[in-house]
């Protein structure tokens, strides 16, 4: 089955996965989540893309970025991914791919899904039971959106601004939707439209988005499976 067209448009979030061939650890030494950070933040701003939330984890990394130009995050990708791969195989002497294939992503309805898919992002760590709480994993989001950790990496979206009247206030609102688990059927819906490249939203976004693109961008019924991919399997965390 071919793959399905990339689902992107300017100024609308974008929640990317990339993951490790066949699982494999992406990152090992400190050093190397700093160089990807450094590097992120230097082609972010020379493609003109915006990152709202991010997380690296040992084996993939989780993006939630905006675009000024539909084809900002490709470019972006596209000069990390060749830079970081280049620096691992000098660093650690390998040779051959790092990530697998290509990263995946889902447009993300900023009213209904932008702040849910941010926890996703941040909450990744404890899902998977590297740490208790957010604050306590390094190589997140968490500490600069809920805690005010100085970066100029992150900007943040109008809906995280919108949480308060000053920094702190927006801090005490974020942290607070932390307080609480992510529902089930919110994180099924996170994987399932990231894994598939399909919309993250309601059907009217989904509308909005097919209209403006000229196809699908929603799974389609069950039943028919040649237009609604099933996930791999295994969690993503």
């Amino acid at each position: 089955m071919p793959r399905r067209p990339r689902v992107t448009l300017p100024n609308v979030p974008l929640h990317i996965i990339q993951r490790g061939n066949n699982r494999q650890a992406c990152f090992i030494a400190d050093e190397d989540y700093c160089f990807y950070l450094d590097w992120l933040k230097e082609y972010a701003s020379k493609a003109g893309c915006m990152v709202h939330a991010y997380v690296l984890m040992t084996n993939h990394v989780h993006l939630l970025l905006s675009s000024a130009t539909g084809d900002g995050v490709g470019v972006l990708m596209k000069a990390l991914g060749q830079r970081y791969v280049q620096y691992v195989n000098r660093t650690y002497r390998r040779s051959g791919t790092l990530w697998e294939g290509r990263f995946r992503s889902c447009l993300t309805q900023e009213e209904s899904y932008l702040l849910a898919c941010q926890r996703y992002i941040e909450l990744n760590p404890v899902r998977a039971g590297m740490v208790a709480h957010p604050a306590e994993y390094r190589w997140s989001s968490y500490r600069i959106n809920a805690q005010g950790e100085e970066s100029g990496l992150v900007t943040p979206h109008p809906l995280y601004l919108a949480l308060g009247t000053d920094e702190v206030g927006r801090q005490v609102a974020y942290r607070e939707l932390f307080r609480h688990e992510l529902e089930l059927g919110v994180v099924d819906a996170i994987r399932q439209a990231t894994n598939g490249n399909f919309a993250l939203g309601d059907v009217r976004f989904g509308e909005q988005i097919a209209q403006a693109l000229g196809r699908r961008v929603l799974p389609g019924k069950s039943g028919r499976p040649r237009k609604s991919p099933v996930p791999e399997s295994g969690a993503l965390f």
